[in-house]
């Protein structure tokens, strides 16, 4: 079956989540708790332990294969014009994130800032100064902020239109 990796991105979320219901269903009917005074089989709760671990073994098996798929397909397809695949794009966007909020704390700073001295009992006056060129920061930053949506709306293009064999 052909699918984009977003197609396979949500597939992969519902096989998930099924595992998980599957597993909170086991876990609250595996065991049983009764009194001594009722009947243990009117209040044992309906559990096929063989039906499902096979249950259990299925949707392991298709997770895997969908993530291998989705794997194979992120390291082998490139992102234009990036000259990078889109494994490496996963990596490369959270550096561009933090490179921004970087920058963007530094763009923030005036040249001169007065250092507040809260519970000190002297008198001085103390400033912090900004060792570099706020202005070269600022240019940055605009750098880094166009480069972070252009590589997102990229990746998104080929997660929202090559399909791969699942």
């Amino acid at each position: 079956m052909k699918m984009t990796s977003a197609q396979a991105a949500k597939e992969l979320r519902k096989l998930n989540e099924e595992h998980a219901a599957l597993m909170d269903r086991e876990n609250k009917s595996r065991e049983f708790v009764a009194a001594i005074q009722e009947d243990v089989e009117s209040v044992r709760p309906a559990y096929d332990y063989a039906l499902v671990q096979q249950q259990l073994e299925e949707l392991e098996k298709q997770i895997r294969h969908l993530k291998h798929a989705i794997n194979a397909f992120n390291l082998t397809q490139e992102v234009p014009g990036f000259d990078m695949t889109i494994d490496q794009m996963l990596v490369y966007l959270p550096q561009l994130m933090v490179r921004k909020m970087k920058l963007d704390v530094m763009r923030k700073k005036l040249l001169r800032e007065r250092t507040p001295n809260y519970g000190r009992n002297n008198n001085i006056v103390e400033y912090t100064y900004a060792n570099y060129d706020i202005e070269q920061v600022q240019e940055d930053y605009l750098k880094a902020a166009d480069m972070l949506a252009r590589a997102q709306n990229a990746l998104d293009a080929v997660n929202n239109s090559v399909t791969f064999e699942v």
